[in-house]
């Protein structure tokens, strides 16, 4: 049905996001709390340093279609990051999905988090039925390849992480919560704080120190605290040498 004669590069003939956007009116439920919070978090402190912004692309439960074959075919990760491709689709719009034969560049890492009803099928334990799609775990292994595939289990606070080696996953090693991914300079970790209002185990990316990477909101915070300092301490300078400070109203 999509072949040409002469035949032509999938980009030029295969559908693409505007033809397959992730809105779908068969499913119109909506994520619970956690799975609209974490991303959020993930997206706001994924910033590898060895790639400039414009050349990252993050998503949440965006369709990712896989296969040229069979082109109406997705899957819906619930986090995945994209390395080397436009942060824009052609560089001008907001995508509407994500299309691997339009794009040209396989996602880099996926995060799925794991629920009583997805846990088998994430963790590629369900056999495939051969009349139906592949699994996520056989898509994300054995077609697009992703180099690393991790699983949240946010009922244990349990991190996974695969990395693909050869032709297949293998178990990363997760010490002290934390897996290092040297390829982009990030490391993924669980931390325990406060975000949006809510206190519980998080992942988060943090850099080549050990520093887990702020939030905007964070930032600004520390700039507004690293300003009352500053501010504290000419106020104490100008008190030694006998000068009252007066920095108005502000």
């Amino acid at each position: 049905m999509y072949q040409t004669d002469p035949p032509r590069p999938p980009k030029e003939f295969l559908p693409t996001m505007y033809d397959l956007p992730s809105e779908d009116p068969e499913e119109p439920g909506l994520p619970d709390e956690f799975h609209v919070l974490q991303p959020q978090l993930l997206r706001e402190t994924f910033s590898p340093p060895n790639y400039p912004e414009n050349q990252i692309f993050v998503a949440t439960d965006l369709n990712l279609y896989y296969d040229v074959r069979h082109p109406l075919w997705y899957k819906r990760p619930d986090w995945f990051a994209v390395v080397g491709v436009s942060r824009l689709y052609e560089q001008q719009e907001l995508r509407l999905s994500y299309v691997v034969w339009q794009e040209g560049v396989d996602p880099f890492v996926v995060v799925e988090f794991l629920s009583p009803g997805t846990e088998k099928e994430d963790l590629g334990q369900t056999l495939r039925d051969a009349s139906l799609p592949p699994t996520k775990w056989l898509v994300y292994e054995r077609v697009l390849r992703v180099p690393y595939y991790i699983v949240f289990d946010r009922y244990t606070d349990q991190l996974r992480a695969f990395q693909l080696q050869g032709g297949s996953y293998t178990e990363l090693e997760v010490t002290q919560v934390r897996v290092w991914i040297n390829d982009i300079q990030l490391g993924l970790g669980l931390w325990e704080g406060l975000y949006q209002g809510i206190e519980r185990q998080w992942l988060r990316w943090y850099d080549d120190l050990g520093n887990w990477i702020l939030t905007p909101q964070e930032r600004e915070r520390k700039q507004v605290e690293q300003e009352r300092r500053r501010t504290e301490r000419l106020a104490e300078q100008l008190r030694a040498l006998g000068v009252e400070p007066d920095f108005g109203d502000e």
